[in-house]
């Protein structure tokens, strides 16, 4: 499936939690019902995804994880902030760079309304 395809889904999958939910909560409670959502959708994804970093010729496992790695091409990374800052999509652009990804979700669930709390990044690799 193509990146804008699954785009579709995965925010389809996230209007669904935050309408059910609302603002309010911590992220991991997002994370918890958005996973839940890509099971009864069919959205294959990995939750959680450890990122290794790779500098010249050692490897750092430094414990960074993606949120979710969806259909190995979307990276999804929830907040559940006052406001997204630009550090938020610095993070999300790092996870691409490393996961070889083009296309990353920045999705902010403390917001009245969800359109406006997604970033859709974009990497050109």
């Amino acid at each position: 499936m193509h990146e804008n395809a699954l785009s579709r889904q995965i925010i389809g999958a996230a209007i669904e939690v935050h309408r059910h939910l609302g603002p309010g909560l911590l992220e991991s409670a997002y994370e918890e019902c958005l996973a839940y959502e890509f099971v009864q959708r069919k959205i294959p994804f990995e939750r959680q995804k450890p990122i290794s970093v790779v500098y010249k010729e050692i490897q750092l496992d430094a414990g960074f994880r993606v949120d979710f790695l969806v259909g190995e091409l979307v990276i999804v990374e929830l907040k559940a902030v006052d406001q997204l800052a630009k550090i938020h999509e610095a993070q999300v652009l790092t996870y691409l760079k490393l996961l070889h990804c083009k296309l990353g979700l920045l999705i902010n669930f403390n917001v009245p309304l969800l359109k406006a709390g997604i970033r859709r990044l974009v990497l050109g690799l």
